[in-house]
């Protein structure tokens, strides 16, 4: 399929009917930036894989499993559990306080 210049010249007209000569500009200038970021990207996956690749080849992974050397403390999780309730409590008895307040206010 050979594009002559007659439909070359439709295109571009249909194009600036589209988007106005006042934007393309912008358009082409973010088009441009997104294929460089766009080859960027694609390059540096490529680097990665060589990369990838090299480092699985000349260095072996052995594994060892190591014990861990601080044991966890024990967690109360009653005590916990009670003060959170307290501190629950305690938000709602302030947030009864404003309400109250609020309506008095409001009374006046």
């Amino acid at each position: 399929m050979n594009l002559g210049p007659m439909e070359i010249g439709l295109i571009i007209l249909a194009v600036l009917l589209l988007f106005g000569y006042k934007k393309l500009p912008d358009a082409s200038r973010s088009m441009g930036r997104s294929m460089r970021i766009f080859k960027s990207e694609m390059k540096g996956m490529k680097d990665d894989d060589v990369r990838a690749k090299d480092e699985a080849r000349t260095s072996p992974v052995t594994g060892q499993i190591v014990a861990p050397s601080v044991t966890p403390t024990a967690v109360d999780y009653e005590a916990e559990a009670a003060a959170a309730e307290a501190r629950a409590a305690d938000a709602r008895a302030r947030a009864e306080q404003a309400r109250a307040s609020a309506a008095a206010d409001s009374n006046r």
